[in-house]
């Protein structure tokens, strides 16, 4: 316990530096898209950079609490922390905010509360639990469902209130199971599923049947013709059609006109330019903005405060999905690059000192922490350049919000307390 207390201050110094420098850079880029008018004090909670900095100051006393409290006291009451983030999701149905289209809210007075922020901590703690139990082996199958129900399960709750991009960041936890060991046909499984909704979507059913089709035949004669080896292709080849008939009734009569719009417009369906564009200006006009506003910072941007997209509001919701828009304007190439390298840095030390851990909780809860903060930010990037289609997850510590904000500096904090009785030099 005393040996706990002395470690409160022995943290990596590299992983704070590039929680700082991000927030810092973050908040600069919130406070440069918000701005409007003279500014009062950037302080005046009737901004978006006033209320940030309160959030900012927050995050601090959570740093300090975090840090303060045993690393043991995370594993034993991991299954409590899942328990009451399930509590809280489950709670939105009754009490829950709408905003946006997403009742994932709870109103407190003028601010707002986005308890799925707090679920992925909450869940990366009971996957870290669970795996790392004497009794888990990740190899056997009732234990391999029990980790989808762990991870599942607050997905679900998620996507019945219609938030979509923070379901999906629950897929980043299959990172973290390859790594303990899972076995390699659940990595050919789900990248079978995606070429099948790929090809399913952008071509035909009769294109994506003679695709797999081909594939089975040529690996089947590559296999020497054997017959128990036919039966598996077969098999193989029946789920894939299954499956892509599947896939095509769900796009064509599931999901809504805006989600198609989104899907036509990643994989190009349209072949007609002028269709593509027209598109851009009235579907998705936040992502037509942001592309302009990327492709005119050039080499080095227009300068701090001098981005004129970004002052004349041209970018909705800019200081928070489309935060990555203002630095490519204003910053250009070169800084974009800075911001997306502070990332990559971030990532990697997690990960080598993820390696570096001799309690497997810890391992696991590194690499919890760093697929989530992967997830997010590939996504968000490629979001806001038109890369991957447009689902609406923060920057983790650049946008705006309170919740993401402290959620992210939860998150990453643990892990640096748990880390903090085995520093290492990188």
């Amino acid at each position: 316990m005393i040996g706990e207390r002395k470690n409160v201050f022995k943290v990596d110094k590299v992983l704070i530096g590039l929680y700082v420098l991000l927030v810092g850079f973050g908040w600069g880029n919130i406070f440069s898209s918000s701005l409007s008018g003279s500014m009062e004090s950037i302080f005046n909670i009737n901004e978006l950079y006033g209320k940030q900095i309160i959030f900012i100051l927050l995050s601090s006393i959570l740093i300090i609490i975090t840090l303060s409290i045993e690393a043991k006291f995370y594993e034993r009451f991991a299954s409590i922390f899942y328990f009451l983030s399930i509590l809280s999701l489950i709670g939105l149905f009754i009490f829950g905010k709408t905003v946006n289209g997403s009742t994932s809210w709870y109103g407190l007075g003028s601010f707002t509360i986005q308890p799925s922020e707090f679920a992925k901590v909450a869940t990366s703690l009971a996957v870290a639990k669970f795996i790392s139990d004497l009794q888990t082996n990740i190899k056997l199958i009732n234990h391999q469902i029990k980790l989808l129900v762990i991870i599942l399960l607050p997905a679900i709750l998620i996507i019945l209130q219609n938030d979509t991009g923070s379901t999906l960041v629950y897929l980043a936890f299959f990172f973290v199971l390859f790594r303990e060991g899972i076995p390699k046909i659940y990595l050919y499984t789900i990248s079978l599923l995606f070429l099948l909704l790929v090809s399913t979507i952008k071509f035909s059913l009769l294109t994506t049947f003679l695709i797999s089709f081909g594939i089975l035949a040529l690996n089947y004669i590559r296999t020497k013709k054997k017959r128990n080896s036919l039966l598996k292709h077969l098999g193989v080849l029946f789920f894939a059609v299954t499956l892509s008939v599947s896939i095509n009734y769900f796009y064509n009569n599931v999901i809504k006109q805006h989600q198609k719009n989104r899907i036509s417009l990643w994989l190009r369906l349209e072949s007609n330019p002028e269709e593509i564009e027209k598109m851009k200006r009235t579907i998705l006009y936040n992502l037509n903005e942001s592309e302009k506003a990327i492709s005119s910072g050039g080499w080095l941007g227009k300068g701090y405060l001098e981005g004129t997209r970004t002052i004349g509001k041209f970018v909705p919701e800019q200081q928070t999905d489309y935060i990555f828009s203002t630095v490519g304007e204003e910053w250009g190439f070169i800084g974009s690059s800075f911001i997306v390298l502070l990332f990559i840095l971030l990532l990697l030390r997690i990960l080598h000192l993820s390696e570096l851990q001799k309690n497997q909780f810890s391992r696991v809860y590194g690499y919890s922490v760093a697929s989530i903060l992967f997830f997010h930010f590939l996504v968000n990037i490629g979001m806001v350049m038109g890369l991957v289609p447009t689902i609406g997850i923060p920057l983790p510590f650049f946008s705006y919000g309170g919740s993401s904000l402290w959620a992210f500096t939860i998150l990453l904090f643990i892990f640096i307390k748990l880390d903090s009785n085995k520093l290492n030099e990188w």
